[in-house]
């Protein structure tokens, strides 16, 4: 969960909710160099959402499976499941559900994620999932609820949380309980705290460099040798 001394003000997260995730990603490149092969999605996933804006908000993480049963009997999968929910519900808001399905290369074999998921999470305070593992009921989804899975897939299978309020890794990005997670349609970033409130600064710093590249590569009259003046500008913006 959680350290109460990682909470933010809900000023920064407002602040960082104004920029898209690879805009967060350049601007972590700026103040946090030594982030810039970690902490981010690598592998594709799929948003049926891309309208929706960025979400920003603390893991909650879990394990699930769907190729085999629980081998717990059922008041105790029952339990499991309320434990989970619990969990999710609890601490610092709000949430982003981060879910790692360890069925390997049957990933995605059977859905966790579909309406009443959707719903419960939202009613949680969950902002969206990110997942390796499938969603379905895409159009009775919780509405603004965000998505970024493995794949879609009609049937949840056996599917069951294993565990959960652990370290998981999901599409390459691998995240701790409690941790903030920037996501959109793009993919999702860890963002560490010590450098959250730094990041709408250096993401403006980003945009102003990027300002005199875009007005000659948008221009008609455009040239490799304005292309090399606009470049050698951009680099003297500080």
């Amino acid at each position: 969960m959680t350290k109460p001394d990682t909470l933010l003000p809900a000023s920064v997260l407002d602040a960082l909710r104004r920029y898209d995730t690879p805009t967060i990603c350049n601007a972590l490149e700026l103040v946090a160099p030594e982030r810039r092969l970690i902490g981010y999605t690598t592998r594709p996933l799929v948003c049926p959402f891309p309208d929706l804006p960025p979400i920003v908000g603390y893991a909650r993480t879990a394990t699930i499976r769907a190729t085999v049963a629980s081998g717990l009997p059922p008041a105790e999968q029952k339990k499991r499941r309320l434990d989970y929910y619990e969990y999710v519900g609890s601490g610092p808001g709000p949430q982003i559900s981060v879910i790692q399905d360890i069925d390997g290369p049957d990933a995605g074999y059977g859905a966790f994620w579909g309406e009443v998921n959707s719903a419960i999470h939202k009613a949680l305070g969950c902002l969206g999932v990110i997942t390796d593992g499938s969603i379905r009921d895409i159009p009775q989804w919780a509405e603004g609820f965000q998505a970024l899975a493995g794949s879609l897939g009609p049937s949840h299978a056996h599917v069951h949380v294993t565990d959960f309020g652990h370290e998981v890794r999901v599409a390459g990005m691998t995240v701790a309980s409690g941790d903030l997670i920037h996501a959109d349609s793009h993919g999702a970033v860890v963002i560490p705290p010590d450098v959250a409130a730094k990041l709408p600064e250096a993401a403006e710093l980003c945009a102003r460099r990027e300002e005199p590249i875009l007005a000659v590569a948008r221009d008609p009259a455009f040239s490799l040798a304005k292309l090399r003046d606009a470049m050698a500008k951009a680099s003297e913006i500080h």
